[in-house]
């Protein structure tokens, strides 16, 4: 019986119902679905209408082939799939073992490949649950010496994820943006927003979804990694162009309780002369969560203010949660919609931060035209023009993903959609304002959370070395999964007494590295904190306010340096412009690995503690408590050390020096980087 089918665009293959589909998808890029169940309609997940492609569909005896560009596919009478490069190189083949049956039948040269296997393991599995849904597994032949990058962000120091096991699920400070990019020269994106898990093992790779109805995937060849990442964005979508206000200083606290607190540290910036960009009203100025508006008890003009920050060239933006109290005056009308997240057993409470809460359902189109509409009236009206939209993963009092569902399906099936379609919430009401230059502050992404305008951050980290060191790796592999923005709390989240010296010398190796990353963003819960005036106010609990946050937060040595950098990062400006736009244009990062713009460099490949801001930037952060020196890898070519302008020839590994008001920058010469330092 033949089981391989051929299309004009696609070729497929299927066999006792289940069945499997290779078609054309973007520049040098194939997608791959399969199921064990009837076909249905594809859905387009991550993935953005593009062009039709023209591939080149072929047969040769029992094997089908599709090429498009540089990626081929080739599919066998038993429905195994292993794809190439456009010189036949092997870049990554399905692992089968099945008993009593040819495990591998492909032609090197003139000779038959045949392996025979008893374990009974398939490359693709599906085992029915309940519903159409399934837990779906694909495993691939292991790759021995190939390097990993990408996947967004988690909280550990590995930049390559060869060996790591991560789970594709959304928590407060993990992202999971499942897309990979490999030094072998492909891209590969799990194409489903299903809670599951990847292991990269030494032994071979293996995708799970705990429950989908398909498999679903995108693949992409190019002979550098930034072709792939280019790939990529051509099929998920790029970044919107930045805003230039938005290059500068952000500055944020935990948290300006009142209307003229805030305006105060923005006076303060404006009388010493430091540009800021933006000042953020953190959370619970509201009256109770869910209702979407400033409290006038505390912020009784909001139009006036946002006025007069304007006058002072800085963009108010505002804290939304998603979650709403039963005692919110949007409750009642949500509850009736079906607006809200339901619990799939138990009570439907599914935080208790300062109140029992439910999430806004963001898969729910309605849901998010309701959002907008009280984010317009209560704000977009009052002059604010952006938003932090916090808890976006969303944070569950417990992250037990199967006792939730969504409009779109059950948290086990779409879950990990969730902070994609918030942002979209906010991106949509934006753009149907007129607005083309969208940033939205976001504190989880899924793939293609770039096009709303999706500004990362890495969430409610500690205020330590090891977490900085930890960020470090989440901003690089967050920019190699297709998302350019983003940015940490400088310092840390959690801890850090504003009178603690081992604290100031953290924030100034923070602060440093920061100026050199996306956007230069203050913001931490600093010790000792305030409580409330007043617990509980019209039976509503009231949320506590950590210290001084400000660049003068911290003593005057501190405040020196700290005041240097902010210059220096406005001097980098136009520099930062340009990266932004070609984020905009084409998907780079801004800040990357040292072989996306070293790719012939072995030795680039391995560091991961250092990196490129764009082409001409190189930045080593300290990384280290009592660290006055560091090594540094300058690939050939010639660099200048950014703050002596000496010139050092590459190729050589040197030795920073970097006392406490210096981080290791090297430059190339002669470029708008450079440029930036001249006068410092």
């Amino acid at each position: 019986m033949d089981t391989l089918v051929l299309e004009t665009r696609a070729i497929g293959w299927s066999y006792n119902g289940d069945w499997l589909r290779i078609e054309a998808y973007g520049r040098d890029g194939l997608r791959v679905r399969a199921a064990a169940s009837a076909p249905r309609d594809a859905v387009p997940g991550a993935l953005i209408e593009v062009a039709a492609c023209e591939p080149v569909v072929s047969r040769d005896g029992a094997v089908a082939r599709i090429v498009n560009g540089r990626i081929a596919a080739e599919v066998d009478l038993q429905g195994r799939v292993r794809f190439l490069d456009a010189d036949g190189r092997l870049l990554l083949e399905e692992k089968w073992r099945q008993r009593d049956t040819v495990t591998k039948f492909w032609t090197i040269g003139t000779e038959e490949v045949r392996t025979i296997s008893a374990l009974g393991i398939a490359g693709r599995e599906f085992k029915p649950l309940r519903g159409d849904a399934a837990r779906i597994t694909v495993r691939f032949e292991a790759k021995p010496g190939e390097r990993l990058f990408g996947m967004g962000q988690y909280q550990q120091p590995n930049l390559d994820l060869a060996g790591c096991v991560l789970e594709l699920a959304q928590r407060n400070s993990q992202a999971s943006v499942p897309f990979v990019v490999s030094s072998d020269g492909y891209g590969f994106l799990w194409n489903n927003p299903a809670v599951g898990e990847v292991c990269f093992a030494a032994n071979g790779a293996c995708w799970t979804a705990y429950a989908a109805r398909e498999i679903d995937y995108w693949i992409t060849a190019g002979a550098t990694p930034a072709a792939i990442v280019r790939n990529y964005a051509g099929v998920t979508g790029t970044a919107p162009k930045m805003p230039d206000f938005a290059l500068g200083l952000w500055q944020s606290k935990l948290r300006y309780r009142t209307q003229e607190e805030l305006l105060a540290v923005a006076r303060d910036y404006h009388r010493r002369g430091i540009p800021l960009a933006v000042i953020v009203a953190d959370f619970f100025h509201w009256p109770v969560q869910g209702d979407w508006r400033f409290d006038p008890r505390e912020w009784p003009d909001p139009a006036a203010m946002t006025a007069e920050l304007k006058a002072m060239g800085t963009e108010l933006l505002v804290s939304v949660w998603p979650t709403v109290d039963a005692r919110s005056e949007n409750h009642a009308e949500m509850i009736e919609k079906g607006y809200l997240v339901r619990a799939s057993r138990g009570l439907d409470i599914q935080q208790d931060f300062l109140g029992n809460t439910r999430f806004i359902d963001t898969t729910h189109p309605g849901a998010r035209a309701f959002l907008w509409d009280r984010l317009k009236r209560n704000y977009r009206d009052q002059g604010v023009k952006l938003f932090w939209l916090d808890e976006a993963e969303p944070e569950y009092g417990a992250y037990d993903y199967d006792s939730y569902r969504y409009h779109a399906g059950e948290v086990l099936a779409v879950g990990n959609a969730y902070p994609f379609h918030y942002a979209q919430a906010v991106h949509d009401g934006l753009r149907a304002e007129g607005e083309t230059e969208i940033v939205t502050l976001v504190r989880c992404a899924w793939a293609g959370s770039q096009r709303h305008g999706a500004l990362v951050w890495s969430g409610d980290i500690h205020s330590s070395f090891e977490a900085m060191r930890n960020q470090l790796s989440a901003g690089l592999n967050m920019g190699m999964a297709g998302i350019p923005w983003w940015t940490t709390d400088i310092g840390g989240f959690h801890g850090g007494h504003v009178d603690d010296p081992a604290f100031h010398e953290l924030m100034v190796r923070w602060f440093q590295w920061a100026v050199f990353t996306p956007v230069l963003r203050m913001h931490g819960h600093r010790d000792p904190i305030t409580p409330p005036a007043e617990p509980f106010r019209d039976g509503v609990a009231q949320c506590d306010t950590g210290a001084g946050n400000e660049l003068w937060s911290f003593g005057e040595p501190v405040y020196a340096i700290l005041r240097r950098y902010a210059d220096v990062r406005e001097r980098l400006r136009p520099y930062v412009a340009s990266l932004m736009t070609a984020a905009h244009e084409h998907g780079d990062p801004l800040m990357r690995p040292m072989f996306y713009d070293f790719p012939d460099d072995a030795r680039c490949w391995a560091i991961d503690d250092q990196y490129m801001f764009g082409p001409d930037l190189l930045v080593a952060p300290i990384l280290a408590a009592g660290a006055t020196a560091r090594d540094v890898w300058l690939p050939a070519g010639t660099w200048v050390d950014a703050w002596t302008g000496a010139a050092v020839s590459g190729g050589a590994m040197v030795r920073a020096t970097a006392p406490i008001d210096r981080i290791p920058v090297f430059v190339r010469p002669s470029t708008v980087a450079a440029a930036a330092f001249t006068n410092d």
